[in-house]
């Protein structure tokens, strides 16, 4: 009986060390099973994607020819957020029947409604919630719709979200715009007129930028982003860049050469990089990617998106 009572102390005592060592491992274990580490944030996806005007006259590869291949493309990489650039209300509408995981934000630029081209934010239902949002025109009159103030050869917009993950509460910023190809001073403007938005945001959360800056890395408005170079600006506080950023891609690739993200469906490398996503400097770069994805040499679009995995680095309260 004296040995029964041994042994069974023995099992009591092996079943609560193995309890305690299921409290201690399981929290990590989720954490890494969310794809992040036990005391940081998830793992978060990101891509930024030009896929250009649905209406353009491009033959073979007009939007009816391509518009699996552009689907598909979110389908297979599955980004948890995507900032579009030249988008039509139709072209959403294709993605998202196609994609319904996905929920918008955005207007188009020429009413705010649904004229003209989207920089619409789509982002995935089952991991974020929408807390805010808004549209502003590149403008000295942001809120106006349709407003062009700076010589820009098009209407310029930003759509911009407040997210909040579903899994810890969590929230974020993701500014999406799509700068002017023609004029240098509406993209200087425009920099420093996000870089403004950027700064006076309601909450200190983290803060991501996506989008076609039509605008190579050495280009003044890359620089000022990165805080290397200052603009003109109305007021001296803007004149350098109140936040910031830094250029995801680079975090991983600091050498890399065949950048190219405009290629005009010919898949070339050689061009510079246009197309941006930006985060603050403590943000964690897990993988940084330009997409080349295309079928027998047709591509979704002429333009490569670019991808991303980021964690954010969460601060502990002082």
């Amino acid at each position: 009986m004296r040995h029964s009572k041994t042994v069974g102390s023995i099992v009591c005592s092996r079943a609560g060390l193995l309890v305690a060592i299921l409290v201690i491992l399981i929290p990590g274990l989720q954490a890494w099973a969310a794809g992040g580490q036990a005391g940081t944030e998830p793992n978060l996806v990101v891509m930024t994607y030009n896929i250009r005007y649905g209406t353009a006259n491009d033959g073979d590869n007009s939007w009816a020819n391509r518009k699996e291949i552009a689907i598909d493309v979110l389908r297979r990489h599955s980004p948890d957020v995507v900032g579009l650039q030249e988008a039509l209300r139709f072209q959403i509408d294709d993605m998202r029947a196609a994609l319904p995981q996905y929920a918008e934000i955005g207007g188009g630029r020429d009413d705010g409604k649904t004229q003209g081209e989207y920089s619409a934010i789509l982002y995935r239902k089952d991991l974020l919630d929408l807390d805010d949002s808004g549209t502003f025109w590149l403008s000295d009159t942001p809120e106006v719709p349709g407003s062009i103030t700076w010589g820009n050869a098009c209407t310029r917009i930003c759509t911009w979200g407040r997210f909040l993950r579903k899994d810890t509460g969590r929230a974020f910023y993701l500014f999406n715009t799509h700068l002017d190809h023609v004029s240098q001073f509406s993209r200087d403007r425009s920099a420093i007129l996000l870089a403004q938005r950027i700064r006076d945001r309601k909450h200190p959360d983290p803060i991501l930028v996506t989008g076609d800056f039509n605008a190579g890395e050495d280009n003044p408005v890359v620089r000022y982003f990165k805080g290397e170079q200052e603009l003109p600006a109305a007021s001296s506080d803007l004149a350098k860049t109140p936040i910031v950023l830094v250029d995801t891609f680079r975090v991983l690739h600091p050498d890399a050469k065949e950048v190219g993200t405009f290629h005009s469906f010919k898949g070339g490398v050689t061009n510079s990089k246009i197309d941006y996503i930006l985060a603050q400097p403590e943000t964690k770069v897990l993988r940084a990617e330009i997409l080349h994805d295309n079928r027998d040499n047709r591509y979704p679009s002429d333009h490569f998106p670019v991808i991303t995995t980021i964690r954010f680095v969460v601060r502990t309260p002082q």
